[in-house]
This record gives structure tokens, sequence and C-alpha cells, in this order.
């Protein structure tokens, strides 16, 4: 990464392909006497500030494009600098023609992310709004988008700063107490800083629970469907999705291997898997299907179990959970209601009763199938099973609304926001380790000068989240994963 701001970067902004208006921002000292020779219209490198001029853009007697121009001076602009946003038709032919013209006008190409990081180093924005900027960029549901936008905006990052300065004032009158140590005085109120400390630990404390759920909003959640061959994976997949993405067939063992597709259910990113049915594999590609079907449900945020509610009885629904041996509580589903016109569940005679899914009845009666299932007492910790049919659709929105209680948004949420963003989770544990050291020395009375060293630790880790800490390694690293043109 390039960090010279002596020079003028140009980029095209709007995404590769076909379109009515692209636009090519370009940013620096030399952004409007650059561009000013190529225009046709005004005098760009008069006009005033957040305004916007139309002409046209001609280039060694060649017309290339009627455009529009907009000026903003630095610093009131996004990079700080004086910055210039041509916007014409969105040809690549146009575009490829313009930017040619710029680069002969001595303007370079801008790299990936570096307008933003110019935005950074001229205190437009902290390190990690600056991060922000490309997590709305990528952001796929409305949780996302929203959760980018609040941290854009300051989010947690300015409740870290607020309690970084008030740590950086203790210790400075702490260090100050070294240069005295011979005569034994205090300037920095010890009551006064563990309270400070313990303070820092809580807010770090919340914002790092807040992360798995971050994760959630920032990537999505992870739902597999498994279950027997023929329950109706593939046509649930299908019926959530509202389209044909999985081939269905009644031929048992259809799918051979996992399927993926997403889906925003109320602005939040469900990651769906179908997957090869369970049982004893036939040949060597179903038990790889069916290998890839136990990973999937190991590394899923949740699982949803299907079954055929006219062949399964519930002592064979418990037999087959069991067998998973699952780390988490699985969604059941009980599918194909609509097989049976006289296809009835006792719904009532299903009971939860101290959060064990406990069958009362004597018999579950499947009418239709005739069926009958004797003194079934599955007890695992699973929830009241939920009756679909994905054919019809019938039951689709209590599943829906199930796996939103799941993920249950608002626990986990830190009073000043969620962390999605693994550098600042890794920089968090690492204050939160160190304030729990400085706690432990001003219980144990160390001396001054060892107190210190533990508060360093946590003024670096605070201050790596900001970017009021930082190296040329770590802001390659983060504007690297810019798009270019931002």
């Amino acid at each position: 990464m390039n960090f010279r701001q002596d020079d003028t970067i140009a980029a095209i902004a709007t995404a590769a392909g076909p379109a009515a208006v692209g636009m090519i921002r370009i940013s620096g000292k030399n952004a409007f006497s650059s561009v000013n020779p190529l225009f046709i219209g005004k005098d760009l490198t008069s006009v005033k500030s957040h305004t916007l001029h139309y002409g046209t853009l001609q280039h060694e007697g060649q017309t290339l494009d009627e455009v529009v121009i907009g000026i903003f001076r630095g610093p009131k602009s996004y990079t700080g600098e004086d910055v210039l946003e041509i916007s014409c038709h969105g040809s690549s032919v146009v575009l490829e023609r313009v930017m040619q013209a710029l680069m002969l006008q001595g303007i370079r190409p801008a790299k990936a992310g570096e307008f933003t990081m110019r935005a950074f180093l001229n205190g437009k924005m902290d390190l990690s709004q600056a991060e922000a900027v490309a997590d709305l960029i990528n952001s796929e549901s409305e949780a996302a988008y929203k959760t980018a936008l609040f941290q854009m905006r300051g989010g947690f990052a300015e409740k870290i700063k607020q309690l970084r300065g008030r740590l950086v004032h203790f210790t400075a009158l702490i260090e100050l107490e070294l240069d005295f140590a011979e005569e034994d005085v205090e300037f920095a109120n010890r009551d006064q800083f563990r309270q400070l400390i313990t303070e820092i630990k809580d807010n770090v404390s919340g914002l790092l629970k807040s992360f798995q759920l971050g994760n959630v909003i920032k990537k999505g959640v992870s739902v597999t469907i498994a279950g027997r061959p023929n329950a109706g994976k593939s046509t649930l997949l299908n019926a959530l999705l509202q389209e044909e993405r999985a081939i269905v067939s009644e031929i048992p063992g259809t799918t051979r291997d996992t399927i993926e597709d997403t889906i925003s259910i109320n602005g939040i990113l469900f990651r769906f898997t179908d997957t090869a049915g369970i049982r004893e594999a036939g040949d060597e590609i179903e038990r790889i299907g069916i290998e890839r079907t136990r990973q999937s449900i190991g590394k899923s945020n949740i699982l949803i179990y299907l079954y055929d509610v006219n062949e399964l009885t519930p002592a064979e629904v418990k037999q087959d959970l069991a067998e998973l041996n699952l780390q988490q509580e699985p969604v059941v589903v009980g599918n194909k209601l609509d097989l049976s016109s006289e296809f009835k569940v006792l719904s009532s005679k299903f009971r939860v009763q101290s959060s064990e899914f406990k069958v009362q009845s004597s018999k579950f009666r499947v009418q239709g199938s005739q069926r009958e299932t004797r003194n079934a007492e599955p007890r695992t910790q699973n929830p009241e099973p939920i009756y679909i049919s994905s054919k019809t659709h019938e039951g689709i929105d209590q599943l829906t609304m199930a796996l939103l209680n799941r993920v249950n948004l608002g626990k986990g949420i830190s009073d000043y926001g969620v962390v999605t963003n693994l550098r600042h989770h890794e920089a968090l544990s690492r204050a939160s380790e160190a304030v729990r050291d400085v706690l432990s020395a001003l219980d144990s009375g160390l001396t001054t000068d060892l107190l210190t060293v533990d508060i360093r630790r946590a003024l670096q880790a605070l201050g790596e989240i900001t970017g009021e800490i930082t190296t040329d390694e770590i802001l390659g690293t983060i504007f690297s994963k810019f798009c270019i043109g931002k």
C-alpha cells in the first residue's frame, strides 16, 4: 500500500458492467488543474465547492463524452483533499477512455481502498469508521447494513476513545510518580483509577460478548437441513427460497451433495444448506455425501432436523437425533402434512414439560397411513416439533419465525453496539487481559513501574481499534480489502 499523499489519484467508482451512468473519482492537490484542460464548459479551478457542472470532456480534439462534474474542495470532502467526481455514461469503453485521458494528465490509478485510507490519514474518520465503510459496501442484509452504518457514525469506537483518553490522563499522573519515587507521593487517586479500570473492563467484556452476534449479522446465520432420505429436505429448501433451487424427486437419495443458498428474512441473512439424506450409504459417492452432511451439521448455527410424519414415529425421531450426537438444540420439523386429507397431528398430546420434549400420548396416530406408534416417550432437549408441508407451504411461516427467534438479535447487544470485526475482537481480548492484570496489580500492591507496564498494554490494544496507534502493516492489511474507487 502506498501511503504517499502528494500525488493525485483516480479510479472508476461504479461497478463493472453496462450501466446508464458511471462515475470516476479523482482526489489530490492537482485534481482540478489536471481535469480542467479536458473540460469544456467552465473553469473548474475557480468554481465553488459542492457544485455540479455540465459540459463535455475532450482529449486531443476528440469528444470523450458529455459529463456532469462534482466539485468538492478540501478539507470538506470525503478524503479531506480536493475531490472531483466525473459522472458520464456507464459504458466500459467511455470510462476507460476518460481514465486514459486522466493518466496522460499526470494522474495515477488509485489502489484498493486508497480514497478511504486518505480520509483516515487526513483525520476525516477513525480506523474503525474506515473499516465500517467496507462493511457497508459489502453488507448483504438489513441487519448488516444497519450495524455498519451505526459503526460508520462512531459506534462503540467513540466510547473506546473516551475511556482511553481518561486512561491516558491517569497514566500520565502515575508515570509522574516515578519521577518522585523517593518521596513516596501519589498523584493519581487510586480509588478513582480502580473505578475507571473497572468501567473499561465492563465495557470491553460487553463488546466481546457481542462478537458472536456480530458474526451472525455480518456473515449470516448458517442453517443445515438434515434428515433421512426423502424427508423433503430439497422441497423445503425450495419453499424457503421460493424458487426451484434444488432438484426434487420421489427417489430417495436424489441429493448426493450439499446445496447452499441464501435468503434475507426480516433483514437477517440466512445461509441454508440442503444435505444428502442420512442412512447406511449404498456406495462411495453417497458415503462422501453423508459425511459432508455431518460436517455441515457440525459447522452450522442452526440445524433443522426434518422428518416425514407419515413414516417416522417420535421414538424414531428421538433415536435419529441421539445418533447425531448434537452439540446444539435442533429445530425439529415434521413434513408432508399434505399427503393425506385425513391426516391429523395430535399436537394437543405433545406437551413440553420442564424443557423436555415429552410425548404423553400412548399413540401417535397417523390416520392417512394407518401408522401407529405405541408408548413413544422421547426425552430430549428438543422443542415441540413444527409441522409443515413443504409442498403446499403450510407451516413455513411458523418455521421462519422459529428461526428468527433462535437468532434473537436483542440478546448479546452491548450498550454501545455490536463487534463484527475480528481485528477489533482480538484487540479487545488483549485489552481485557491487560485491564485484568492492572486490577490484579492494584490488589497485590505492585510497584508503580510494574503497574504502568500493564496500563501501556491496555492503551496499545484500545488505540489499535480506533487507529490512534497503528502501523503501516495494519493499514495495508485493512485497506487492501477495499474495492478500488473507495
